[in-house]
Order: structure tokens, then sequence, then C-alpha cells
């Protein structure tokens, strides 16, 4: 089991509010609430760092694409 250590934030209790009810109704705990939506925006902070290079790459018609897959037909 890797090792844990606890965070402590301040929010406003609006938020929290907000956060209790989402928990209760998805059925989770505050615990993964809040580590999956960590988990989250570190994923997004990736992808972001990767969109420049992504613009860049090139691209090709739909269709190309279709055609080259051997879908053409069955569209």
């Amino acid at each position: 089991m890797p090792a844990e250590t606890q965070i402590a934030v301040r929010v406003s209790t609006r938020l929290k509010r907000a956060v209790d009810a989402a928990c209760k109704a998805g059925g989770v705990s505050q615990t993964r609430f809040v580590q999956d939506a960590l988990l989250d925006k570190l994923e997004e902070l990736a992808d972001r760092e990767d969109l420049p290079k992504l613009r860049r790459e090139p691209t090709r018609p739909l269709r190309d694409l279709i055609r080259d897959l051997g879908l053409d037909g069955e569209l």
C-alpha cells in the first residue's frame, strides 16, 4: 500500500455544501471525491502542456481517413 499523507484546505461554506451533496448523490466518500478531482486537474494540466504540440501536427481530410480505413463503402 502506498504511503499516504493529508492535505488541509479551506473552502467556502457554499463549496463544502456542494461537495457534500455531490458525494451523497454519487455515493462516494469525500476522500475519493477530492482525490479524483485532484487527479483530473493534474491530467488537465498535462494535456494543456501538450496542446501547442498537437496544434502543429499535420491534419488530413476526413474523407481521406475514411477511405484509408476502408470504411467508404459503409457510410
